[in-house]
């Protein structure tokens, strides 16, 4: 795993994209299985959050960082956990950050599912691209499994 990649969002999608899907998401109407998701800083304790995707893939769930090594990526590593919210309802969950080589099937199902929206942050890859190729970048993409908090 690795902190080289990271795609810093543009104006319109810290000003705009992002913030319409946050207030929708709080309002309880997940866009495409939007969340928002909720992690405490790693220096701070404090709350943080952002909309992210979550992926429901062969019984199992996951969440993806297209852009690379985020901050969330960054505080959720070392928290462990977090929470999931739509609307009022919040889930608390538990986080395992999976290994480059176990990543190649859930970031195609990850591009098969949101590449209209993420695509651009995965170039010269598609849903059906080879393993081989998606398995060439997989440690650029943070991916990590979540279960439910006990």
């Amino acid at each position: 795993m690795t902190d080289i990649r990271y795609s810093a969002p543009g104006w319109f999608t810290t000003h705009v994209f992002n913030r319409a899907v946050r207030r929708l998401t709080r309002l309880g109407i997940s866009v495409m299985g939007s969340r928002e998701l909720r992690v405490r800083g790693r220096s701070t304790g404090e709350w943080r959050s952002t909309p992210v995707n979550l992926l429901t893939f062969q019984g199992e769930r996951y969440l993806v960082a297209p852009r690379g090594t985020t901050q969330w990526v960054r505080n959720l590593r070392v928290a462990g956990s977090g929470e999931l919210r739509v609307g009022r309802r919040t889930e608390p969950f538990d986080a395992r950050e999976l290994p480059d080589e176990v990543k190649s099937p859930i970031l195609r199902e990850y591009l098969r599912r949101w590449a209209w929206e993420v695509g651009a942050f995965f170039p010269g890859l598609t849903a059906n691209s080879s393993d081989e190729d998606v398995q060439a970048v997989a440690s650029g993409f943070p991916v990590f499994q979540i279960s439910p908090r006990r």
